[in-house]
Protein backbone atom coordinates (compact mmCIF):
# COMPACT_ATOMS: atom_id res chain seq x y z
CA UNK A 1 0.00 0.00 0.00
CA UNK A 2 1.60 3.15 -1.03
CA UNK A 3 2.47 5.65 1.89
CA UNK A 4 1.59 9.26 2.00
CA UNK A 5 4.81 10.36 0.79
CA UNK A 6 4.71 7.98 -2.05
CA UNK A 7 1.52 9.43 -2.65
CA UNK A 8 2.27 12.71 -2.09
CA UNK A 9 4.89 12.09 -4.87
CA UNK A 10 2.84 11.17 -7.60
CA UNK A 11 0.63 14.32 -6.84
CA UNK A 12 3.63 16.64 -7.28
CA UNK A 13 4.84 14.84 -10.63
CA UNK A 14 1.25 14.72 -11.84
CA UNK A 15 1.21 18.06 -11.08
CA UNK A 16 4.28 18.65 -13.11
CA UNK A 17 2.93 17.07 -16.20
CA UNK A 18 0.06 19.87 -15.54
CA UNK A 19 1.83 22.59 -15.68
CA UNK A 20 4.10 21.29 -18.90
CA UNK A 21 1.59 20.45 -21.06
CA UNK A 22 0.30 23.82 -20.11
CA UNK A 23 3.06 25.47 -20.75
CA UNK A 24 4.92 23.93 -23.52
CA UNK A 25 2.37 21.55 -24.90
CA UNK A 26 -0.27 23.94 -26.27
CA UNK A 27 2.27 26.86 -26.87
CA UNK A 28 3.82 23.98 -29.07
CA UNK A 29 0.68 22.48 -30.42
CA UNK A 30 -0.72 26.31 -32.01
CA UNK A 31 2.91 26.92 -33.25
CA UNK A 32 3.29 23.74 -35.23
CA UNK A 33 -0.58 22.75 -36.38
CA UNK A 34 -2.10 24.00 -39.40
CA UNK A 35 -5.75 23.46 -39.29
CA UNK A 36 -6.81 21.56 -42.52
CA UNK A 37 -7.30 24.37 -45.67
CA UNK A 38 -8.06 24.29 -49.06
CA UNK A 39 -4.91 25.21 -50.25
CA UNK A 40 -2.19 23.25 -48.50
CA UNK A 41 -2.03 20.64 -51.18
CA UNK A 42 -3.22 18.17 -48.66
CA UNK A 43 -6.29 15.92 -48.75
CA UNK A 44 -7.32 16.81 -44.86
CA UNK A 45 -10.67 18.24 -43.33
CA UNK A 46 -13.79 17.12 -44.84
CA UNK A 47 -12.25 17.17 -48.40
CA UNK A 48 -13.19 14.36 -50.71
CA UNK A 49 -9.45 14.72 -52.67
CA UNK A 50 -6.49 17.10 -52.50
CA UNK A 51 -7.57 21.05 -51.90
CA UNK A 52 -11.43 19.90 -53.21
CA UNK A 53 -14.25 18.83 -52.56
CA UNK A 54 -16.19 18.89 -49.29
CA UNK A 55 -16.15 22.65 -47.85
CA UNK A 56 -13.44 23.55 -50.74
CA UNK A 57 -15.07 25.71 -53.06
CA UNK A 58 -13.18 23.73 -56.16
CA UNK A 59 -14.23 20.72 -57.08
CA UNK A 60 -12.68 17.29 -57.53
CA UNK A 61 -12.23 15.83 -61.32
CA UNK A 62 -14.89 13.35 -60.42
CA UNK A 63 -17.66 15.68 -59.45
CA UNK A 64 -18.06 17.87 -63.05
CA UNK A 65 -18.68 16.84 -66.30
CA UNK A 66 -15.84 16.47 -68.97
CA UNK A 67 -13.73 19.56 -70.27
CA UNK A 68 -15.83 22.27 -71.81
CA UNK A 69 -15.74 22.16 -75.68
CA UNK A 70 -15.65 24.46 -78.40
CA UNK A 71 -18.80 23.81 -80.81
CA UNK A 72 -17.70 25.87 -83.39
CA UNK A 73 -14.83 28.52 -84.60
CA UNK A 74 -15.39 31.37 -86.66
CA UNK A 75 -13.37 34.15 -88.04
CA UNK A 76 -15.00 36.78 -89.70
CA UNK A 77 -12.90 40.34 -92.04
CA UNK A 78 -13.86 43.25 -90.19
CA UNK A 79 -11.46 46.06 -92.28
CA UNK A 80 -8.69 44.70 -94.95
CA UNK A 81 -6.72 41.73 -93.62
CA UNK A 82 -8.19 42.44 -90.13
CA UNK A 83 -10.38 39.87 -88.72
CA UNK A 84 -12.31 39.05 -85.71
CA UNK A 85 -11.97 35.43 -84.14
CA UNK A 86 -14.70 33.59 -82.03
CA UNK A 87 -15.68 30.80 -80.18
CA UNK A 88 -18.42 28.61 -78.86
CA UNK A 89 -17.96 27.12 -75.67
CA UNK A 90 -20.27 24.82 -73.82
CA UNK A 91 -20.05 24.38 -70.50
CA UNK A 92 -21.62 21.21 -69.76
CA UNK A 93 -21.88 21.89 -65.93
CA UNK A 94 -25.20 23.62 -64.68
CA UNK A 95 -23.51 24.11 -61.29
CA UNK A 96 -20.25 24.82 -61.55
CA UNK A 97 -18.31 27.16 -63.46
CA UNK A 98 -14.01 28.26 -64.02
CA UNK A 99 -12.05 31.18 -63.88
CA UNK A 100 -9.01 31.68 -66.24
CA UNK A 101 -8.70 29.35 -68.38
CA UNK A 102 -5.99 29.85 -71.15
CA UNK A 103 -6.89 29.30 -74.48
CA UNK A 104 -4.93 30.17 -78.17
CA UNK A 105 -6.24 30.82 -81.91
CA UNK A 106 -4.08 30.18 -84.48
CA UNK A 107 -4.85 31.98 -88.45
CA UNK A 108 -4.18 29.38 -90.96
CA UNK A 109 -3.53 30.17 -94.86
CA UNK A 110 -4.41 27.76 -97.25
CA UNK A 111 -1.56 25.98 -97.24
CA UNK A 112 -2.31 25.47 -93.67
CA UNK A 113 0.48 28.30 -92.54
CA UNK A 114 0.03 29.90 -88.93
CA UNK A 115 -0.03 33.57 -90.25
CA UNK A 116 -1.23 35.17 -87.06
CA UNK A 117 -3.30 34.40 -84.04
CA UNK A 118 -4.06 35.90 -80.61
CA UNK A 119 -3.83 33.74 -76.64
CA UNK A 120 -5.76 35.22 -73.67
CA UNK A 121 -7.51 33.82 -70.98
CA UNK A 122 -11.45 33.42 -70.37
CA UNK A 123 -13.54 32.53 -67.57
CA UNK A 124 -16.76 30.45 -67.75
CA UNK A 125 -20.06 30.74 -65.21
CA UNK A 126 -21.75 27.95 -64.17
CA UNK A 127 -24.50 26.93 -66.36
CA UNK A 128 -23.69 28.90 -69.34
CA UNK A 129 -22.39 29.11 -72.41
CA UNK A 130 -19.72 31.76 -73.47
CA UNK A 131 -18.30 33.13 -76.83
CA UNK A 132 -14.22 33.49 -76.80
CA UNK A 133 -14.08 36.69 -78.86
CA UNK A 134 -10.77 38.48 -79.98
CA UNK A 135 -11.27 41.62 -82.50
CA UNK A 136 -8.92 43.30 -84.95
CA UNK A 137 -6.26 40.60 -85.40
CA UNK A 138 -4.02 42.38 -88.94
CA UNK A 139 -2.77 40.10 -90.93
CA UNK A 140 -0.52 42.79 -92.84
CA UNK A 141 -1.43 41.45 -96.55
CA UNK A 142 -1.31 37.47 -95.77
CA UNK A 143 -4.27 36.12 -96.66
CA UNK A 144 -6.33 34.22 -94.17
CA UNK A 145 -8.19 30.66 -95.01
CA UNK A 146 -9.17 29.89 -91.70
CA UNK A 147 -8.57 30.12 -87.21
CA UNK A 148 -8.42 27.22 -84.92
CA UNK A 149 -8.70 27.17 -81.20
CA UNK A 150 -7.29 25.22 -78.48
CA UNK A 151 -7.57 25.15 -74.35
CA UNK A 152 -4.68 25.68 -72.96
CA UNK A 153 -5.04 24.06 -69.91
CA UNK A 154 -7.99 22.34 -67.99
CA UNK A 155 -9.99 23.88 -66.21
CA UNK A 156 -10.44 24.20 -62.31
CA UNK A 157 -14.07 23.87 -61.48
CA UNK A 158 -15.54 25.69 -58.61
CA UNK A 159 -19.15 25.48 -57.25
CA UNK A 160 -21.39 28.07 -58.11
CA UNK A 161 -24.59 29.33 -59.36
CA UNK A 162 -25.83 31.04 -62.59
CA UNK A 163 -24.65 34.71 -61.66
CA UNK A 164 -27.35 35.64 -64.24
CA UNK A 165 -30.38 33.43 -63.83
CA UNK A 166 -32.94 37.11 -63.14
CA UNK A 167 -31.87 37.99 -66.77
CA UNK A 168 -33.59 37.49 -69.68
CA UNK A 169 -33.73 38.28 -72.93
CA UNK A 170 -36.71 40.46 -74.40
CA UNK A 171 -36.10 41.44 -77.88
CA UNK A 172 -33.90 41.47 -80.67
CA UNK A 173 -34.08 44.07 -83.33
CA UNK A 174 -32.47 43.25 -86.56
CA UNK A 175 -32.01 45.81 -89.76
CA UNK A 176 -29.31 45.92 -92.27
CA UNK A 177 -28.34 48.26 -95.02
CA UNK A 178 -26.33 48.53 -97.79
CA UNK A 179 -24.10 50.75 -95.71
CA UNK A 180 -23.90 48.09 -92.92
CA UNK A 181 -25.84 46.31 -90.23
CA UNK A 182 -27.33 47.13 -86.83
CA UNK A 183 -29.00 45.44 -83.73
CA UNK A 184 -30.60 45.74 -80.09
CA UNK A 185 -30.51 43.14 -77.76
CA UNK A 186 -32.96 43.69 -74.57
CA UNK A 187 -32.50 42.83 -71.31
CA UNK A 188 -34.74 42.50 -68.28
CA UNK A 189 -33.42 42.24 -64.89
CA UNK A 190 -36.16 40.54 -63.13
CA UNK A 191 -34.14 40.44 -59.81
CA UNK A 192 -34.52 42.54 -57.23
CA UNK A 193 -31.23 43.98 -57.32
CA UNK A 194 -29.29 45.67 -59.86
CA UNK A 195 -27.57 43.70 -61.92
CA UNK A 196 -23.76 45.40 -63.13
CA UNK A 197 -21.15 44.64 -66.07
CA UNK A 198 -22.83 42.35 -68.23
CA UNK A 199 -20.79 41.42 -71.56
CA UNK A 200 -23.46 40.16 -74.16
CA UNK A 201 -22.43 38.48 -77.50
CA UNK A 202 -24.30 38.54 -80.29
CA UNK A 203 -24.52 35.41 -82.78
CA UNK A 204 -25.86 36.20 -86.60
CA UNK A 205 -27.07 32.97 -88.37
CA UNK A 206 -28.18 32.02 -91.98
CA UNK A 207 -31.43 29.60 -92.79
CA UNK A 208 -29.10 26.37 -92.04
CA UNK A 209 -27.68 27.68 -88.77
CA UNK A 210 -24.69 28.86 -90.39
CA UNK A 211 -22.54 31.70 -88.43
CA UNK A 212 -22.94 34.44 -90.57
CA UNK A 213 -21.02 37.31 -88.31
CA UNK A 214 -20.50 38.08 -84.43
CA UNK A 215 -20.07 40.70 -81.89
CA UNK A 216 -19.64 41.98 -78.25
CA UNK A 217 -20.70 44.70 -76.14
CA UNK A 218 -20.95 45.61 -72.39
CA UNK A 219 -24.40 46.63 -70.38
CA UNK A 220 -23.37 48.67 -67.49
CA UNK A 221 -26.33 47.98 -65.24
CA UNK A 222 -29.72 47.03 -65.01
CA UNK A 223 -32.04 48.03 -62.43
CA UNK A 224 -34.25 45.97 -60.46
CA UNK A 225 -37.12 45.14 -62.88
CA UNK A 226 -35.57 47.26 -65.40
CA UNK A 227 -34.49 46.36 -68.73
CA UNK A 228 -31.27 48.22 -70.78
CA UNK A 229 -30.47 47.79 -74.90
CA UNK A 230 -27.21 46.13 -75.62
CA UNK A 231 -26.24 47.93 -79.35
CA UNK A 232 -24.22 45.91 -82.01
CA UNK A 233 -23.25 47.46 -85.60
CA UNK A 234 -21.64 45.90 -88.47
CA UNK A 235 -20.13 47.61 -90.97
CA UNK A 236 -21.45 45.61 -94.03
CA UNK A 237 -24.70 44.32 -95.09
CA UNK A 238 -25.36 40.54 -94.61
CA UNK A 239 -27.74 40.81 -97.72
CA UNK A 240 -30.71 39.52 -96.08
CA UNK A 241 -29.29 36.26 -95.03
CA UNK A 242 -29.93 36.81 -91.15
CA UNK A 243 -32.44 34.35 -89.91
CA UNK A 244 -31.64 33.75 -86.62
CA UNK A 245 -30.16 35.66 -83.88
CA UNK A 246 -28.40 33.85 -80.61
CA UNK A 247 -27.74 36.05 -77.60
CA UNK A 248 -25.25 34.92 -74.71
CA UNK A 249 -24.92 37.41 -71.46
CA UNK A 250 -22.03 36.66 -68.87
CA UNK A 251 -20.65 38.66 -66.30
CA UNK A 252 -17.61 40.52 -67.09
Amino acid sequence: MATWSSRRKSLYALVLIVVAVVLIGIPSFKLFYKAPSCFDNTQNGDEQGIDCGGSCTKLCSSAFLPIPSASWVRMTESAPNTYNLAAYIVNPNPKAGAKAIPYSFAVLDKDGVKIGGATGKFDLPPGRNTLVFQNSIHLQNQQAARTTFDFGADPQWYVGSDPLSGVQVLDKNYSESAAGSSLDITLKNQSPLPVGNIVVYAILKDADSNVLDFSKTIVDQIAPQGTAVAPFTWPASHSGKVISIEALAVPE
